[in-house]
C-alpha cells in the first residue's frame, strides 16, 4: 500500500541521457542556415526627425504663453482680483418704518448666520436587507453626525454656537445588473 518512498528512490536514481552527435550536427547546421540568411543590418531603419513640426509646435506653445502673460498683466494694470477671500457676511441695520411716522430703531438682539460645520463618524455598513414588499434588496447604511451651528449678533458681538449629535440610517435599493 505505500509504495510511494519507492518509486520516489527508483525516480532519484533515473539520469538524463546524453544526446547523440547527430543531434548536435543537426542544431548547428541549422544555427549556420539562419546566420546565412540573416541580413548583417537588419535594424529598422530610423525614420527622419521632422524638425519643421517641432519647431512649429514650440511656436504655438511660445505663442500661448506670451498671450498668458499679456492677459495676465493687463488684469494686474486694471486692478481686477485674480483671487479672493470671501468676505464675512454683510450685516445692515434694521430700522423698520413705524406707521405713525416715527423712526424705528435699531434691534440689538438680531442674530446672523455665521457657520455650520457637520462631521460624520462612524459610518457603518449594516449589510443587505430585504424591506417589506421590496423585490430588491436595499443595502443599509448608518451615519452618526455631530451638527454645529453658529450665529453672531453684528451689533454687540455676540454668538450663539448650537451642537448637537444625530442618527441617520439610509437604504439604498441594490440592483443585481
Amino acid at each position: 500500500m505505500n509504495d510511494f518512498p519507492e518509486l520516489e528512490n527508483e525516480l532519484k536514481k533515473l539520469r538524463p541521457a546524453q544526446p547523440s552527435p547527430i543531434l548536435f550536427e543537426r542544431v548547428e547546421e541549422a544555427l549556420g542556415v539562419c546566420r546565412a540568411g540573416a541580413s548583417p543590418a537588419r535594424q529598422p531603419k530610423r525614420l527622419p526627425y521632422n524638425w519643421l513640426s517641432l519647431s512649429l509646435g514650440l511656436a504655438a506653445a511660445a505663442v500661448l504663453v506670451l498671450f498668458a502673460a499679456i492677459n495676465l498683466e493687463r488684469r494686474q494694470e486694471q486692478g481686477e482680483k485674480i483671487a479672493q477671500n470671501s468676505p464675512a457676511p454683510e450685516t445692515k441695520p434694521v430700522s423698520p418704518a413705524r406707521r405713525d411716522g416715527i423712526g424705528g430703531s435699531t434691534s440689538s438682539n438680531r442674530f446672523v448666520p455665521a457657520g455650520a460645520t457637520q462631521v460624520v463618524y462612524n459610518t457603518r455598513d449594516e449589510g443587505l436587507q430585504f424591506a417589506r414588499g421590496s423585490e430588491q434588496p436595499l443595502r443599509r447604511l448608518r451615519y452618526q453626525t455631530h451638527q454645529t451651528w453658529q450665529w453672531r449678533n453684528p451689533t454687540t458681538g455676540a454668538s450663539l454656537r448650537v451642537s448637537y449629535p444625530s442618527e441617520e440610517v439610509v437604504l439604498i435599493p441594490v440592483s443585481g445588473q
